[in-house]
Protein backbone atom coordinates (compact mmCIF):
# COMPACT_ATOMS: atom_id res chain seq x y z
CA UNK A 1 0.00 0.00 0.00
CA UNK A 2 1.36 3.43 -0.90
CA UNK A 3 2.42 5.96 1.69
CA UNK A 4 -0.31 8.38 0.56
CA UNK A 5 -2.97 5.69 1.12
CA UNK A 6 -1.65 5.14 4.63
CA UNK A 7 -1.91 8.86 5.31
CA UNK A 8 -5.51 8.81 4.05
CA UNK A 9 -6.30 5.85 6.33
CA UNK A 10 -4.81 7.78 9.26
CA UNK A 11 -6.96 10.84 8.47
CA UNK A 12 -10.03 8.61 8.10
CA UNK A 13 -9.33 7.00 11.48
CA UNK A 14 -9.04 10.40 13.13
CA UNK A 15 -12.36 11.48 11.62
CA UNK A 16 -14.08 8.19 12.53
CA UNK A 17 -12.74 8.34 16.09
CA UNK A 18 -13.81 11.91 16.84
CA UNK A 19 -17.53 11.24 17.22
CA UNK A 20 -17.16 8.32 19.59
CA UNK A 21 -14.44 9.88 21.76
CA UNK A 22 -16.53 13.04 22.09
CA UNK A 23 -19.87 11.28 22.64
CA UNK A 24 -18.42 8.70 25.02
CA UNK A 25 -16.77 11.39 27.13
CA UNK A 26 -20.06 13.29 27.26
CA UNK A 27 -21.99 10.24 28.44
CA UNK A 28 -19.40 9.51 31.13
CA UNK A 29 -19.34 13.07 32.47
CA UNK A 30 -23.07 13.87 32.16
CA UNK A 31 -25.23 10.79 31.58
CA UNK A 32 -28.60 12.42 32.28
CA UNK A 33 -29.68 13.30 28.73
CA UNK A 34 -28.70 9.97 27.24
CA UNK A 35 -30.16 8.07 30.21
CA UNK A 36 -33.49 9.77 29.46
CA UNK A 37 -33.31 8.57 25.85
CA UNK A 38 -32.41 5.04 26.99
CA UNK A 39 -35.34 4.99 29.42
CA UNK A 40 -37.60 6.41 26.71
CA UNK A 41 -36.63 3.50 24.45
CA UNK A 42 -37.87 1.13 27.14
CA UNK A 43 -34.47 -0.28 28.08
CA UNK A 44 -33.80 -1.13 31.74
CA UNK A 45 -31.12 0.40 33.99
CA UNK A 46 -30.87 3.53 31.85
CA UNK A 47 -28.10 5.24 33.80
CA UNK A 48 -25.99 2.09 34.01
CA UNK A 49 -26.46 1.43 30.28
CA UNK A 50 -25.48 5.03 29.56
CA UNK A 51 -22.23 4.62 31.48
CA UNK A 52 -21.54 1.32 29.71
CA UNK A 53 -22.25 2.90 26.31
CA UNK A 54 -20.10 5.90 27.21
CA UNK A 55 -17.16 3.72 28.22
CA UNK A 56 -17.60 1.58 25.09
CA UNK A 57 -17.71 4.63 22.81
CA UNK A 58 -14.77 6.36 24.48
CA UNK A 59 -12.51 3.29 24.56
CA UNK A 60 -13.32 2.11 21.04
CA UNK A 61 -12.94 5.68 19.76
CA UNK A 62 -9.46 5.87 21.27
CA UNK A 63 -8.64 2.46 19.75
CA UNK A 64 -9.64 3.71 16.30
CA UNK A 65 -7.71 6.95 16.82
CA UNK A 66 -4.43 5.24 17.70
CA UNK A 67 -5.03 2.24 15.45
CA UNK A 68 -5.21 -0.49 18.09
CA UNK A 69 -7.16 -3.69 17.39
CA UNK A 70 -9.13 -1.92 14.66
CA UNK A 71 -10.15 -5.12 12.91
CA UNK A 72 -12.07 -6.16 16.04
CA UNK A 73 -13.12 -2.65 17.10
CA UNK A 74 -14.37 -1.86 13.59
CA UNK A 75 -16.81 -4.79 13.70
CA UNK A 76 -17.94 -3.86 17.21
CA UNK A 77 -18.59 -0.26 16.21
CA UNK A 78 -20.41 -1.33 13.04
CA UNK A 79 -22.77 -3.47 15.14
CA UNK A 80 -23.16 -0.68 17.69
CA UNK A 81 -24.07 1.81 14.94
CA UNK A 82 -26.71 -0.50 13.46
CA UNK A 83 -28.16 -1.34 16.89
CA UNK A 84 -28.37 2.27 18.08
CA UNK A 85 -29.69 3.39 14.70
CA UNK A 86 -32.55 0.91 14.86
CA UNK A 87 -33.36 1.32 18.55
CA UNK A 88 -32.95 5.09 18.96
CA UNK A 89 -33.26 6.71 15.53
CA UNK A 90 -35.68 4.61 13.51
CA UNK A 91 -38.74 4.79 15.78
CA UNK A 92 -41.18 7.66 15.34
CA UNK A 93 -40.91 10.38 17.97
CA UNK A 94 -44.04 12.11 19.22
CA UNK A 95 -43.43 14.87 21.73
CA UNK A 96 -46.65 15.65 23.58
CA UNK A 97 -47.90 19.23 23.17
CA UNK A 98 -45.60 19.85 20.18
CA UNK A 99 -47.21 20.99 16.94
CA UNK A 100 -47.43 18.32 14.25
CA UNK A 101 -44.92 20.22 12.10
CA UNK A 102 -42.38 20.25 14.95
CA UNK A 103 -42.79 16.51 15.51
CA UNK A 104 -42.40 15.99 11.76
CA UNK A 105 -39.19 18.02 11.79
CA UNK A 106 -37.85 16.04 14.77
CA UNK A 107 -38.66 12.77 13.01
CA UNK A 108 -36.93 13.95 9.87
CA UNK A 109 -33.77 14.72 11.85
CA UNK A 110 -34.06 11.42 13.68
CA UNK A 111 -34.20 9.56 10.36
CA UNK A 112 -31.11 11.42 9.15
CA UNK A 113 -29.37 10.16 12.30
CA UNK A 114 -30.51 6.62 11.44
CA UNK A 115 -28.98 7.00 7.97
CA UNK A 116 -25.79 8.42 9.54
CA UNK A 117 -25.51 5.37 11.78
CA UNK A 118 -25.97 2.95 8.89
CA UNK A 119 -23.41 4.86 6.82
CA UNK A 120 -20.93 4.84 9.70
CA UNK A 121 -21.44 1.08 10.04
CA UNK A 122 -20.21 0.78 6.46
CA UNK A 123 -17.14 2.87 7.23
CA UNK A 124 -16.32 0.75 10.28
CA UNK A 125 -16.75 -2.47 8.27
CA UNK A 126 -14.31 -1.04 5.73
CA UNK A 127 -11.88 -0.25 8.55
CA UNK A 128 -12.33 -3.73 10.04
CA UNK A 129 -11.61 -5.44 6.75
CA UNK A 130 -8.69 -3.23 5.66
CA UNK A 131 -6.95 -2.60 8.98
CA UNK A 132 -5.51 0.47 10.61
CA UNK A 133 -2.82 1.21 8.06
CA UNK A 134 0.89 1.70 8.51
CA UNK A 135 0.58 4.64 10.94
CA UNK A 136 -0.98 2.74 13.81
CA UNK A 137 -0.25 0.79 16.96
CA UNK A 138 -1.36 -2.34 15.11
CA UNK A 139 1.45 -1.79 12.59
CA UNK A 140 4.01 -1.05 15.32
CA UNK A 141 3.19 -4.30 17.09
CA UNK A 142 3.28 -6.27 13.83
CA UNK A 143 -0.48 -6.94 13.69
CA UNK A 144 -1.08 -4.93 10.53
CA UNK A 145 -0.95 -6.59 7.17
CA UNK A 146 -1.93 -4.62 4.07
CA UNK A 147 -5.16 -5.89 2.58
Amino acid sequence: MSNSNNVIILVARILLAFMFVYAGFGKLTDPSGTAGMVAGAGLPAATLLTYVAGAFEFITGICVLVGFQVRIVGWLLALFCVFTGIVFHLPTVNVPDFPAAANGWINGLNFVNFLKNITLAGAYIMLATNGAGLYSLDARRGAYAAA
